[in-house]
């Protein structure tokens, strides 16, 4: 399939904007890809702030328009050999490593970085899909090049060793995830012999050890696999520039019948439950999509739904119903429809009746059957969503080239995504089959910890199986009676009816301009005469003082925000699904609203959250409810290398910042409900409000958002923290991660360069795109531009196992790196370096592709109160002027051994560090998690030579309070 694309060609971007990341320039969020569902991630959103806001590390580089392709092949892993887990994974990695026209090892991922371009592949269950984007004049010469990988890949044995331990990084990152742990030991349920239950990941003990010991050549085996399999009857393939499923059918997966209730231990400090139902493949009713409308009425938020009941009696705080539509949710052989609750510490104890709510859902639905008229109501929600509208192409290539294999050629481009009919007895069917006698229940929770004697083989996951208790079993058998406080959704009073184009008010401009400035607060304001769409986006920054003042101040915040969500969760639900999106984040000096969505009825949802905002209360019982979530919510950050090795370097480099173990300790000593009420009086009684409005409304209107009733600030407040300067010397923090199951490690090294002007902040940015290009793709390597707090440095980041390599051995192959770096750089040819900074040039000067990217540019300069908002052209005048042997003295400059060099490990636990128990050997499950305290850190001695001469840190207040600060700064000239 070939898809001309039209955008920027006439300097307009496209209408649409699904293609909207998480606005505030989240640069190392890492975040909870993996863990999207209610039951494992929901509760660390409710206390967990964007990046922007959490890390005063900002990144602004764009993302390209570029050209690009996908290809789908129609295998997985369910194709995999019994005797050889994870075989299709194994294979997507080794096509890659060179091929016979272009036989470099890591030559087409050097080709698209020197490109401004990226590339990546995934395995799932019957399908495995390849895509790539690059600039548009090299589009057609990389497409050459990843042609051959399918043509005539090397896949040289000599590899293969060094791959498999890539693919067994992968898993060993994976083994601490609970949505991987619970879909794993859910597989291991299925009847024998159903694909369900196969080891997807493939690992080194499957892929290695195990082979060798059955004399079986797993190089030999990769070539079958890839004769027959990757063959053209398998592959679509879709190519976006300027200019039928081959699996047999088998019997629908039936967990075991014994299997009733499964009780299971997570990583993280969580309760879940999660209802599945495992029924006949739905992919066939694609233009119905039963599972769609039944999952928009079971996640329902609004009076009368499941999620509301429980709101009220505090015992959940989020759920989610639905199929996922990964590979494992929905292929051939059957599809899941999952509800997942999290659930507070009281909804843990009454499980059994939050499962009874459900079910007298369920049976109200099949009871009164699928409703016209609430099908329209649901189509128009779907209607004023974004699901049609324009992506990044990479993103569009990678969903077009799987749509082909599932959907006839007429629907290839919305057979996933459009209602094309509505049919009450497709629905009906699927409903019938969601009754208790067909769910199967697991129950995640700390408390199961002691009472799960199973173990799940691959991940390690500890769980029980029990029988549902008779007086329950009973009632679900027999024609249990419906909930009067369970019914149908209303009408919805958010949904948009006028899209007419607002006539600007005043001249038009390139840039937002300040409407209104007060001593009480500001607004900037830009018309949207661009993208032309009837959509709009409002942001505000409510600025304290109280905020920083201590770490329960910093918690009180948390729990008012966490709180004032809640308050708005039911009355604003409508408004959410009308595709009126809000977002309320905790920021580290003020609060955070925002808003985005089509500007008829949003000035309705903006006076909700001011109302709820006014009006701020709650019940002893809700703020019981949230301390203890919240904290769950700390422990769970803390347990995660990246996010402790985060919390460190900021602790160590941002003058009074609190980290999340003092606020872990603050809430575990207890805070009161007129603790929070005092908070909150006192921060609403001191604000500073800084807004901006951007899109389909006029200056006169944007005028009216601003109304504000409270007192204006003594004093300025910062919304930059001050930075230590780290002195001329290496400097190295090295903690034990504080999950004892977890054989993760994660090194950074830091280079702090000091009060750069933005010329410089360019240069840091061109050089670490130099380094980036530099790194081979099978390595978890990740080169950053660092601005802490207006403070430029840059960093190195690597992930590895405590299993296999000690933290300080890969802080030396760093340092190897760096230096090898160096001898590069500096023999790098005029014309290859032209291409280096061309790359980093045409990243800055791409349109944008909806109006969300250049909100978030521009918000991004106002909530760090910069206000250059030109910044790109800035950036992209200074590039122009750069030469390479600046490039090379900035970076000499920076590696000097007088430079102000900071590392921080957060080490795992493994025979590397050594750490002798089973649990971390390789070929053991992952132990289950230990429910320790996080209130300590604890500070690791070095052992190796090579770091013998940096100066350890094992108490960071001690070290930073006899340190210089530098002054606030910004980057603004």
């Amino acid at each position: 399939l070939l898809i001309s694309d039209f955008s920027g060609a006439d300097g307009e971007g496209g209408d649409g904007e699904s293609a909207e990341q998480e606005e505030e320039q989240e640069e190392e969020e890492g975040g909870e890809e993996d863990e999207g569902d209610s039951g494992e991630g929901s509760e660390e959103e409710e206390g967990d702030r964007s990046e922007e806001e959490q890390d005063s590390d900002f990144e602004e580089l764009e993302e390209e328009n570029p050209a690009a392709a996908a290809l789908c092949i129609g295998v997985g892993s369910f194709s995999d050999p019994d005797e050889l887990p994870g075989l299709a994974h194994f294979l997507e990695h080794m096509v890659f490593m060179g091929s016979e026209k272009y036989p470099a090892e890591n030559g087409f991922d050097a080709f698209l970085k020197k490109h401004g371009g990226s590339d990546n592949a995934s395995t799932d269950c019957e399908r495995t899909i390849f895509q790539f984007d690059v600039q548009r004049k090299h589009f057609r010469d990389a497409l050459d090049r990843w042609a051959q990988f399918f043509i005539c890949p090397l896949m040289i044995e000599d590899a293969v060793d060094r791959e498999v331990e890539a693919v067994d990084s992968e898993f060993q990152l994976a083994r601490p995830s609970d949505s991987h742990r619970k879909e794993m030991l859910f597989g291991s349920l299925a009847k024998p012999g159903h694909p369900m239950g196969k080891f997807c990941w493939g690992n080194a003990q499957t892929l290695k050890h195990e082979p060798r010991e059955k004399q079986i050549n797993t190089y030999e085996r990769l070539r079958d696999f890839w004769r027959r399999y990757y063959s053209a009857q398998y592959m679509t393939l879709a190519v976006q520039s300027k200019g039928n499923s081959r699996t047999a059918a088998m019997p629908v997966c039936h967990i075991d019948e014994d299997c009733l209730c499964v009780a299971v231990v997570p990583v993280r400090k969580v309760h879940a439950l999660t209802i599945s139902w495992a029924v006949p493949p739905q992919g066939k009713h694609y233009r119905v999509k039963p599972l769609h409308y039944i999952s928009w009425l079971i996640g329902h938020e609004g009076t009368g739904s499941i999620l509301s009941l429980l709101r009220k009696k505090c015992w959940a705080l989020a759920l989610f119903g639905g199929n996922s539509e990964t590979g494992f949710d929905q292929n051939t052989t059957y599809s899941i429809f999952s509800i997942s609750i999290t659930l507070t510490d009281q909804g843990y104890q009454n499980f059994y009746q939050v499962v009874h709510f459900v079910f007298q859902y369920l049976k109200m639905l099949q009871t009164l059957g699928p409703q016209a008229s609430l099908f329209t109501v649901f189509l128009c929600e779907m209607l004023t969503s974004d699901c049609v509208g324009q992506t990044d192409p990479i993103e569009f290539v990678e969903n077009i080239c799987e749509n082909m294999q599932l959907f006839p050629k007429q629907d290839f481009l919305t057979g996933d995504q459009l209602m094309f009919e509505y049919d009450p007895q497709v629905i009906n069917a699927a409903l019938s089959l969601l009754t208790p006698d067909r769910a199967n229940l697991l129950l995640l929770s700390p408390e199961n910890e002691g009472c799960c004697p199973l173990k799940e083989k691959w991940f390690g996951t500890c769980y029980s199986m029990e029988d549902i208790p008779e007086e329950w079993a009973e009632r679900w058998a027999g024609d249990f009676e419906l909930n009067p406080e369970l019914h149908l959704p209303a009408e919805n009073k958010f949904i948009a009816t006028d899209f007419t184009l607002k006539t600007s008010d005043c001249p038009d401009t390139e840039y937002p301009v300040r409407i209104v400035n007060s001593e009480r607060g500001c607004l900037w304001y830009k018309k949207d005469n661009k993208f032309k769409i009837p959509k709009a986006y409002i942001r505000f920054h409510l600025i304290s003082p109280m905020i920083q003042k201590s770490p329960e101040n910093l918690v009180l915040f948390d729990l008012f925000v966490n709180i004032l969500a809640h308050n708005l969760a039911e009355p604003a639900y409508e408004a959410d699904v009308a595709q009126l999106e809000y977002k309320l984040v905790a920021g580290e000096h003020g609060l955070m609203i925002r808003l985005k969505g089509f500007n008829h009825k949003l000035p309705l949802l903006l006076q909700l959250i001011v109302d709820q905002l006014a009006d701020f209360s709650t019940e002893p019982s809700v703020f019981t409810m949230f301390s203890e979530q919240l904290k769950k919510t700390y422990f769970n950050i803390l347990i995660k290398p990246d996010r402790l090795g985060k919390d460190i370097r900021l602790l160590i480099l941002e003058h009074c910042r609190w980290s999340v173990i003092q606020k872990y300790r603050a809430v575990s000593k207890g805070l009161t409900v007129d603790d929070l009420m005092t908070f909150v009086r006192g921060l609403k009684a001191e604000l500073y409000a800084e807004g901006l409005v951007q899109g389909n409304f006029t200056s006169a209107e944007s005028k009216e958002f601003l109304k504000l009733q409270f007192q204006p600030l003594p004093a300025e407040v910062p919304v930059l923290f001050r930075v230590v300067e780290l002195p001329l010397k290496h400097h190295l923090c090295k903690v034990k991660s504080l999950n004892k199951g977890d054989a993760n490690s994660e090194v950074t090294v830091y280079y702090q360069s000091g009060l750069k002007k933005l010329r410089e902040h360019a240069l840091m940015e061109l050089m670490v795109v130099s380094v980036a290009s530099s790194t081979e793709h099978k390595y978890q390597v990740y080169p950053t531009c660092r601005n802490t707090s207006g403070v430029l440095g840059f960093s190195v980041t690597v992930e590895t196992q405590a299993t296999k390599f000690s933290s300080e051995f890969v802080e030396a192959k760093i340092e190897e790196f760096l230096v090898s770096f160096g001898e590069r750089l500096s023999g790098l040819s005029d014309e290859a370096f032209g291409t280096q900074v061309t790359a980093l040039i045409k990243l800055k000067e791409c349109e944008d592709a909806h109006l969300g990217e250049e909100v978030d540019r521009n918000w991004f300069e106002v909530v760090t109160q910069q206000y250059v908002f030109d910044r790109l052209n800035k950036e992209i005048e200074v590039l122009k002027t750069f030469t390479q042997q600046e490039l090379v003295s900035w970076f000499l400059e920076h590696r000097n051994s007088s430079s102000r060099k900071l590392s921080v490990h957060v080490v795992g636990f493994g025979v590397e560090e050594g750490d002798q128990s089973a649990a971390c050997s390789p070929d053991s499950a992952t132990s289950s998690s230990a429910y320790g305290e996080v209130s300590e850190l604890t500070f690791v001695p070095t052992s190796s030579p090579s770091l013998q001469d940096a100066t350890l840190i094992t108490d960071i207040r001690a070290f930073t309070s006899s340190l210089p600060l530098h002054p606030y700064h910004k980057i603004i000239n």
